[in-house]
This record gives structure tokens, sequence and C-alpha cells, in this order.
């Protein structure tokens, strides 16, 4: 049995309904590629905005945890054991302590007394001699004309009463002993049981354990404040 040729509309719609098919089978591929990607980037942008709600819990937990600012805008340190004090953390003045302009501060040399303004004087005129002052501790009050030029040398003075505890005086006597530019002596008639002096400065502390001591001597032994630099400590009036 032979077939009878076909005849070219038979070929033609034979040739449409062919591209029809492949033009749907295309149609259902793109689509396909579409949905996958948009489930894709749907999965994408959920687990992104996922992690960046976690960072930004994360942030504020952090944030809880920090120190609250001051009205100043800096962190504030609250007391805790390694900063018994907040106004003397280290990032901040020493609580208590008392300055003096500099430029009101004389310096020149006498041979005479001098009448200071305050006890012990943290500046002024003073005696052409210097205390020696690399770590000595006087057992006896000591003039104040010549601590004085001690304390324009960069000089910690550290001055007590009888009202100061034994122990915190040993322990006081100890750190000086051990600290070059500074030295310490009994002093009657200071408001304080234990005061710290240097150049146009002065503390009150409430005892050797204070913390404000370190933060004192860090501050002033040879500190800023010094009128004279590196000028010696020793080759001046020692204990009689």
């Amino acid at each position: 049995m032979s077939l009878a040729p076909r005849t070219r509309p038979e070929q033609t719609r034979d040739a449409d309904r062919s591209r029809d098919r492949r033009t749907r089978v295309t149609a259902i591929g793109l689509s396909v590629l579409v949905v996958v990607g948009l489930v894709g980037f749907g999965s994408y942008t959920l687990l992104k905005e996922s992690e960046a709600s976690e960072n930004k819990r994360s942030v504020r937990a952090d944030d809880a945890k920090a120190p609250a600012p001051d009205r100043n805008g800096a962190a504030r340190n609250e007391p805790g054991p390694d900063r018994p004090e907040r106004n003397g953390s280290a990032d901040g003045p020493i609580r208590g302590l008392k300055t003096w302009d500099a430029s009101k501060l004389t310096r020149n040399h006498v041979d005479g007394p001098v009448a200071y303004p305050m006890k012990p004087p943290v500046g002024g005129d003073h005696n052409p001699v210097w205390m020696n002052c690399d770590g000595e501790v006087y057992e006896k009050a000591i003039p104040d004309v010549n601590a004085v030029h001690s304390l324009e040398h960069g000089a910690v003075w550290v001055t007590y009463t009888n009202r100061a505890a034994d122990a915190d005086v040993a322990e006081l006597a100890e750190r000086v002993g051990r600290t070059p530019y500074s030295l310490m002596s009994p002093y009657e008639g200071q408001a304080g049981a234990i005061m710290l002096t240097a150049w146009g400065n002065q503390l009150t502390v409430d005892g050797a354990d204070d913390p404000r001591v370190d933060r004192f001597f860090s501050a002033f032994v040879q500190g800023p404040q010094t009128p004279e630099p590196g000028a010696t400590c020793s080759g001046g009036l020692g204990a009689s």
C-alpha cells in the first residue's frame, strides 16, 4: 500500500504545529526558570533580613551592657572592683584635687621665711637649697621653704599628722622610699591626716590604700606641672 504524497498546505500546517510546540516548551521552560529564580531570591532576601535582625538584637544587647554616657556624651565609668570611685577613675579628674594658678605662684629665691597661704605650701618663693627628694622619708618636720624648692623640681611631697594610722604611714613611707622625686615628712597643722602635694596641686586622701594615691603619683612625679623638669633631687638639704 502506498501513501499519497502530502500536499504543500498540509506540510505548512505540520510545520506550524511543530513551531507551536517548540514555542510552548520554550515558554514553559522560561516560566520554570523564572519561578525558581523568584523562589531563590525570596529565600536569599529572607535570610539576609533574618541575619540583619539578629545583628540588631546583638548590638542592642551590647549597648545595654556598655556604660551609660554622661551629659557630655562620654562613656561613664561605673564603680567596680577595679574602679572604686567614679570621679577618681583613670580617665577622669582626681576627686578632691585642689589646684592653684601656676602663673600666680612666684619662684624667687629668698633667704628668710615665707608666709605661705596654705599648709603645706604648694609653691611660691623658696630657699635656694632644696630638700633632698630622691625617695627621702624624714621622721621630723622639714622647712617649708626648702620643701617648696623640691616641688619646683617636680617632686611629690607626702605629709601626715599624728591622726594618721601607723600602718598608713608605714605603707606610704615604703612607697616614697622606692620613688625618685618624692619625699615624706610629718606636718602638724595641715587640714587632713594625710596629704599629697605637688607644685600647684594638693590632695587629701583617706589612707595609704586610697586609689587616688597612685593616681597622684602617676600624674605629678615629674609631671607637666613641674617648673624645672629634670632638675636634681639630690645634693640639697638632708635630715639634720
